[in-house]
């Protein structure tokens, strides 16, 4: 069962901010990449291209953590553990053109090439932390 997200951290997917996502490497190194973020309500979605070296690690090991920040406001923020519960192609062109709208202002996002396969990741929280304040630090766990 999905850990929620907490409403109180909810606004920073309607905002441009920028998610860090870490995965495990194949030789257990971290590698953290920002990425454009989304949320279904349930699970967090991101979008990237098949066989980018983070979609490679996501199908292997689907441990992941990510941070959010709020861009106006240090003390907002959100960390997710969690773990991919499924990788598809379904969707994924019509959902990146939404995640440009959001971080460009843009309708379509406008680096597709006809090589390219978009997949969605959908990451099950399995631990939240967020801040909106000082010194106030939540954490749900399952």
């Amino acid at each position: 069962m999905p850990v929620p997200i907490p409403e109180q951290a909810l606004d920073l997917f309607q905002k441009p901010a920028l998610a860090h996502l870490a995965t495990l490497m194949p030789d257990d190194t971290l590698q953290v990449t920002p990425v454009w973020i989304d949320f279904d309500g349930t699970y967090l979605l991101l979008n990237t291209l098949k066989g980018r070296q983070k979609t490679l690690n996501l199908a292997k090991r689907p441990q992941v953590g990510l941070d959010i920040v709020d861009p106006t406001n240090p003390w907002h923020w959100l960390s997710v553990r969690g773990h991919v519960v499924d990788i598809t192609e379904e969707g994924a062109n019509e959902h990146i053109d939404k995640l440009a709208k959001k971080y460009l202002g843009q309708d379509t996002y406008g680096f597709h090439r006809p090589e390219d396969v978009r997949v969605i990741c959908k990451i099950q929280p399995d631990l939240v932390q967020y801040q909106t304040s000082p010194r106030q630090v939540h954490t749900i766990r399952q």
